[in-house]
Parts: structure tokens; sequence; C-alpha cells
């Protein structure tokens, strides 16, 4: 029998390999609950955030620190946390957290470009996580944590790929590992529960997992 350490090692090992969409829980056609509910923080209903013609969804591991970076910014419209990335149709946290689903925890953000701009968007993720840890961000492993942005255009996406290029640099600069950020166009993108939904608004003391690696893009 494995002991304990080694049984729970392999759990993780196991919630760190991306599954093939063969494999992935099949899913359901709608939501088990509801998502046309009001943002906590700023106006507006949830699925707005959707809607708005400039936005990205981005992936810095726990789900709950990233949305109160993010809605904390001027410029910033709407905000909302969810799964991209995956194969399973409208996943439950739980699926998520399994491993049998593809999808990362992300925050869909909505912005004013006139106040403040992709580019700077792509720096405060840059600088608010560690883009080069793989399946995991700090303590919390799994490809749920997977480090991602997902774009709604090939401008964005062109975009998104040079910054990772200049940010790369940057980490090569301080002696720092290779981004395994991944970078592609939007799929999917499927509401989280109500209750992940502003959590550290709710419940200000909540855990925020958010750590960058002391590079800026500047």
């Amino acid at each position: 029998m494995l002991s304990s350490d080694k049984s729970s090692d392999r759990q993780f090992s196991l919630k760190e390999q991306l599954i093939s969409s063969e494999n992935a829980l099949q899913g359901r056609s709608e939501y088990l609950f509801p998502v046309a509910i009001p943002h906590r923080v700023l106006s507006g209903e949830l699925t707005e955030v959707m809607h708005y013609p400039h936005k990205i969804i981005l992936g810095l591991g726990c789900f709950w620190g990233a949305e109160r970076l993010f809605w904390q910014q001027p410029g910033i419209l709407q905000t909302a946390v969810g799964y991209a990335g995956g194969y399973t149709p409208f996943p439950t946290y739980e699926e998520v957290c399994s491993g049998q689903t593809a999808h990362t925890e992300v925050v869909a953000i909505a912005y004013d470009p006139e106040k403040i701009n992709l580019k700077q968007l792509l720096a405060l993720f840059w600088e608010s996580h560690d883009p080069t840890q793989g399946m995991r961000q700090g303590n919390d492993r799994g490809t749920q944590y997977r480090s991602a942005i997902y774009c709604q255009s090939e401008d964005d996406l062109n975009a998104a790929r040079a910054s990772s290029e200049s940010f790369q640099v940057k980490l090569d600069e301080a002696g720092l590992g290779v981004i395994t950020t991944e970078i592609a166009l939007l799929d999917k993108f499927y509401f989280a529960e109500p209750y992940h939904q502003q959590y550290l608004d709710a419940n200000p003391n909540g855990y925020c997992g958010l750590k960058g690696t002391g590079v800026t893009c500047i």
C-alpha cells in the first residue's frame, strides 16, 4: 500500500495532468444554478460581462483574488468568475476541482479602453502571479490553477503573445523560468456558482493566493 504522503502526491500528480476530450466528464445542457444575478461590486447583472465589446478572460490561479484585483482597477466595467479551456459543458466547481473537465479557473473582464487598455491589463496579469509554474499556482495544485489568457479576437491574441514574449525577456533577466501560460482564442466561458462571484467582497478575509514573481513589465 502507498503511504498517506505518497498517495497524496500521486493524487496531486494526476490532477496536474490535462485529460483528453474523450475522457472528460459528460456535463449537461444548462447551468445547475442561476447566473443572472446582480454584481456585488460593479453595476449591472453578472451575465452582462460577456456582452461588452472589449473583454478578456484571464486565469491567475484561484479566481477569488484574481477577480478582486481586476474589479478594483479604474476602467473595469464588469467582472465574473468562471471556467474556461476545458471540455465539459456547464461544469460545476466540484467537477472542475476533480481535474476531469480540463477547465481552469478564470475571471472574465469587460473594460473601457478609454480608461484602461489591453496592454495595461496584460501587464497587471503578468505581474500578479507566477506564469512559470505549469499546472499550479503556489500551493494550489491542479489543472484548474494553470495560467491562461483567452482572447476574443486575433488582434488580442497577437497582443497577448507579444506581451508574453516581452515578459519572458524580463523573467530571463531575473534568472526565472519559462512561461507556461496557455494563450488561445476563447472557445467557451462558463460562469461559476453564485457563491464564488465577488467572493472576497462577501468574505473580505477570505483566501487570496495571488503572488507575483517580483518582475515587472516596465
